[in-house]
């Protein structure tokens, strides 16, 4: 019975509280973004919609769209000493994924560079 409760706090809590973050953080983006940028490069002002679009923008590219799950971290750089626990076999599967990401990303004339060992 107790723990019904709590979960009902949490479905009327929960809807207003972020409506207050979300209001909360274009109000911050709005200030500053008026307060600042049309000082420094004469842009123009933005208002309170467009501040939200920028936080979802913002949120779309440099934030992380969900990725809690177990594989999060699957590619970031090991530690030195994380590198040298790894087998030669695991180190050569971390290179071959690290360069399936990056295919794109060629220098110029087509060149790749070897990562560092």
């Amino acid at each position: 019975m107790r723990n019904t409760m709590k979960r009902k706090w949490i479905f009327l809590l929960a809807p207003p509280a972020i409506a207050l973050f979300i209001f909360i953080g274009g109000e911050v983006v709005m200030h500053l973004w008026n307060w600042l940028l049309p000082a420094l490069f004469g842009w123009r002002t933005v208002t309170f919609w467009q501040a939200i679009g920028l936080l979802v923008l913002c949120r779309i590219l440099f934030g992380r769209m969900g990725g809690h799950g177990p594989d999060r971290h699957k590619w970031r750089r090991p530690s030195a000493e994380r590198w040298e626990r790894m087998t030669p076999e695991e180190r050569e599967k971390f290179r071959q994924g690290l360069r399936s990401r990056c295919a794109g990303f060629a220098g110029p004339e087509g060149e790749t560079k070897a990562p560092a060992s």
